[in-house]
């Protein structure tokens, strides 16, 4: 049988039928290079992936160390580190990412009721906590909470409990979180504690922890 050969643009025009013609269900981000991006497909393995590659419907159009742009269901979608994107392929539940240390601690950068907050996961804090410095930062009147004491190795602190209108971590988006604000600046990153933590599934593989919104 004699073989057929096509020509070049064919078979380029061939191949992108075929890659865009899958819908991803679910695109979380995970790491972010320069021309580069690691993430994960529908609850698959971490790919990193190249400007320009394509994989289950998703093109990674431009990276850097902030952001990555993708083509996602014929659409372009920018993504941040550990944020993701639900695609008319499925009907995943939000999901987020975070990346362990070399201490084995997570970290993310998030939001609390819309401004940049950074997070460090602590399953031993009841509550979401941050200090009076960073509620006066953020705009949260705290002074309007109930005020009560926490106690540390140090000795007990004193404490406002507050509600959170909106926390975010990637693509999980909370309402009414209950959280703590702690008087001083003795705590020099928000804990993401239970009160967020109880309302997502955790998974842990390696270095890499996915929540997973419930409801």
């Amino acid at each position: 049988m004699r073989s057929i050969k096509l020509p070049l643009q064919l078979m380029t025009l061939s191949l992108l039928a075929y890659n865009t013609g899958a819908s991803a269900g679910n695109v979380n981000v995970t790491g972010l290079f320069k021309d580069r991006a690691m993430v994960v497909i529908d609850s698959g393995k971490p790919r990193v992936m190249a400007v320009g590659d394509s994989t289950q419907g998703v093109r990674l159009l431009r990276a850097d160390s902030q952001s990555a742009m993708f083509e996602i269901d014929g659409k372009r979608r920018v993504l941040t580190m550990g944020e993701s994107y639900t695609g008319s392929g499925g009907s995943a539940k939000p999901v987020a990412t975070l990346n362990a240390d070399g201490r084995g601690q997570f970290y993310s950068v998030g939001s609390i009721n819309g401004s940049s907050v950074n997070f460090v996961v602590d399953t031993g804090a009841t509550l979401v906590t941050i200090s009076t410095q960073e509620a006066d930062r953020l705009g949260v009147n705290y002074r309007k909470g109930q005020r009560g004491a926490i106690y540390t190795a140090n000795g007990s602190i004193g404490a406002y409990h507050v509600i959170f209108n909106n926390i975010r971590i990637g693509g999980i988006s909370l309402n009414m979180v209950p959280g703590t604000v702690v008087e001083g600046n003795g705590l020099p990153i928000a804990l993401l504690g239970m009160s967020f933590l109880n309302q997502t599934d955790i998974q842990r593989n390696g270095t890499t922890m996915t929540l997973t919104q419930r409801y």
